[in-house]
């Protein structure tokens, strides 16, 4: 292929990839489920209720939802996020600290924290908590992926809890991971730490409908909304091959573009979707009609608790904390 060989993205006027697989916080979609996650934990940071826990399927929106909860945070919350859960202890105290500022990645690279002992690591955390007191602040660790956290880890996690005043937590903490994590933290050893779990929410897959408006929600963020479009019977495909899980959404309308693009249309049809979807070797997954009728009754029930959440404040949040 030739390196002036045009892409879809400049033939259909995008300013980027309007399907990136990358959790850009920009193309946040907010789902009736999405939305209700949002607004939940922007009520556990505000009320600082400790632990939070956050799971979803594989490719549901995770992390893309933490790292936009992230943009919205006042500049008084300070952040640490963790990505990569196979850590010890040690490193994950480390990082911690290197996130909020108290330490810098070169002295992290360099090792000269490599000879500090685990106790230093959570007094000198301990400290700076403390510290943001005066300053009317907070601390928020959010964990992505928690459901591969070693135990060991997740106790020293439920240690770190413990880091409070008389009156409140000293760090909010946020464990992000899919439905297993659930599981996992039923365990017995983990008995301590999952009664301090205070809010529990599960990301659930995007409606038919959410999934068209999803699709326009990314085209036009990324520049190409009125270049081309997505026939209605496309867009039934791309949920019918997808289930509404955002990443395969992605990977399917990337193709379904590419396709469009070889035939220079700007019409998206259902032929471009079926390809794209055979290629990544999707299967079309039919509903049955009490299937359909339980989707169409749940979109509606979490609609209905978006717009009550928004109009009644913390009674809302609770109901929504029960659920």
């Amino acid at each position: 292929m030739r390196e002036d060989y045009p892409m879809y993205e400049e033939y259909y006027g995008f300013a980027e990839k309007p399907f990136s697989l990358t959790p850009d916080p920009k193309y946040l979609f907010k789902s009736s489920s999405h939305a209700n996650a949002f607004e939940l934990l922007q009520y556990a940071i505000r009320r600082r209720e400790g632990f939070v826990v956050i799971t979803g399927d594989i490719g549901t929106g995770k992390t893309t939802l933490c790292r936009a909860l992230l943009e919205q945070l006042d500049r008084k919350t300070f952040t640490a996020l963790v990505l990569n859960p196979f850590l010890s202890e040690e490193d994950l105290l480390r990082i911690i600290l290197q996130d909020f500022g108290v330490v810098s990645r070169d002295e992290i690279r360099r090792g000269r924290l490599a000879r500090i002992t685990k106790q230093d690591l959570i007094d000198t955390l301990n400290e700076f908590l403390l510290s943001l007191q005066p300053l009317r602040a907070g601390a928020l660790l959010i964990i992505d992926e928690a459901q591969n956290l070693p135990l060991q880890v997740l106790e020293q996690i439920r240690i770190l809890s413990n880091l409070e005043t008389d009156k409140e937590k000293l760090l909010q903490i946020v464990l992000v991971g899919q439905p297993n994590l659930k599981h996992l933290l039923k365990k017995p050893e983990l008995r301590q730490l999952d009664q301090r779990v205070s809010i529990r929410y599960e990301l659930k897959p995007l409606s038919r409908e959410e999934t068209g408006a999803y699709v326009m929600h990314r085209l036009t963020i990324a520049g190409g909304g009125a270049a081309v479009t997505f026939a209605p019977r496309a867009l039934d495909r791309v949920y019918r091959y997808t289930r509404g899980i955002p990443r395969l959404i992605n990977l399917v309308c990337d193709r379904a573009l590419l396709g469009g693009f070889s035939e220079r249309l700007t019409r998206i049809l259902p032929k471009h979707v079926r390809h794209g979807a055979e290629s990544l070797d999707l299967k079309v997954t039919r509903l049955s009609v009490a299937a359909w009728f339980r989707q169409r009754a749940a979109a509606l029930v979490a609609g209905a608790g978006l717009a009550s959440l928004l109009g009644a404040g913390a009674v809302v949040a609770w109901r929504l904390i029960q659920h």
